[in-house]
């Protein structure tokens, strides 16, 4: 049997369920809230958390995959505290986004990799909480120097570890593509990455390309409007299950409980359908209209990724 790390310890592959694979609980700008703690109140953001994940829940989805790094504040005590008041299993990442501390450049790849192995193998700070996936990004300034490193880190910890990957991308930049050859370069099987934020691109030979090469496509911006609109994701991500591809795809909407760059109230006005619910609510009646079937449906939730962690192998490390 397959286990799986969470938040609350390992559990079956099998009894994850519906699966959201790009979420977030709480992002907040490291260091801010450290010095100014008048800014994060942690028991109403818990609350608000609580709140949230019940309505998930209550959704049918069963987990999500928390893909808060370092440089989007993760807060693994938080996280614990979230999943402790929740039925749905919260997967925790290690690794790092776009905007990575000066130590990152500091240091080389390796000495990075060993980080991110640290937290998947014995845990994250004191937690005892282990990551079972590894955050990369690239964004519109592509691959720079210190992006490089990480990127190189986090395959060399993927083939320490056999954990997957799970990227951000420029989609309208197709950064994917250099994603994928820098974890070829690495001798990454690029089944085990997922390239994320894909649904912000209706480039359907950019879509493609990234899955025959063999790695899983995250449709996981459902209700960021600005990026793309939900009509055209649902219209791209439907020819694609048409088109036999439902196996490479998985589904969120990189949401989150609360974050301090954009209060509750301006998230409800400015990106009204960016929330935890919007795929249960809107987007699911949508692609079946659309012609997806029940079955594709439950692939893309259900069994792509219980496949993604199954495969997890032991590793070197």
């Amino acid at each position: 049997m397959t286990t799986v790390e969470t938040a609350l310890g390992p559990v079956a592959a099998a009894e994850l369920g519906p699966t959201l694979m790009h979420e977030h609980i709480v992002t907040r700008s490291p260091g801010v809230h450290e010095n100014w703690p008048h800014l994060f109140d942690r028991d109403a953001i818990l609350a608000i958390a609580e709140r949230k994940m019940a309505d998930l829940y209550g959704r049918g989805i069963r987990a999500i995959v928390d893909l808060t790094t370092v440089d989007l504040g993760r807060d693994i005590d938080l996280i614990v505290n979230v999943a402790r008041r929740s039925r749905v299993h919260v997967v925790v990442a290690t690794g790092v986004w776009w905007m990575p501390p000066r130590y990152f450049s500091a240091h080389g790849v390796d000495a990075v990799a060993e980080l991110f192995i640290h937290d998947i193998t014995r845990g994250i700070g004191s937690s005892g909480v282990k990551a079972a996936i590894i955050k990369c990004a690239t964004d519109t300034a592509g691959v720079t120097s210190v992006i490089e490193n990480i990127l190189r880190a986090s395959a060399r910890a993927q083939k320490a570890t056999g954990v997957p990957i799970s990227t951000h991308t420029w989609a309208a930049g197709r950064s994917g593509e250099a994603q994928q050859a820098i974890f070829a370069q690495e001798g990454v099987d690029l089944g085990r990455v997922i390239i994320g934020h894909s649904d912000d691109s209706d480039d359907l030979g950019y879509l493609r390309g990234l899955m025959e090469r063999g790695s899983t496509i995250g449709m996981d911006r459902f209700g960021l409007e600005h990026f793309l609109p939900t009509a055209k994701r649902v219209e791209v991500l439907a020819r694609l299950c048409a088109e036999g591809y439902a196996g490479q795809m998985v589904l969120s909407h990189d949401a989150n409980c609360w974050t301090d760059m954009l209060s509750e109230d301006d998230k409800r006005r400015t990106r009204p359908h960016w929330h935890y619910t919007h795929i249960s609510d809107d987007i699911l009646p949508a692609l079946r209209a659309a012609g997806v079937t029940e079955g594709q449906v439950e692939q893309m939730l259900v069994r792509n990724p219980r496949a993604i962690f199954e495969a997890q192998k032991s590793g070197g490390a």
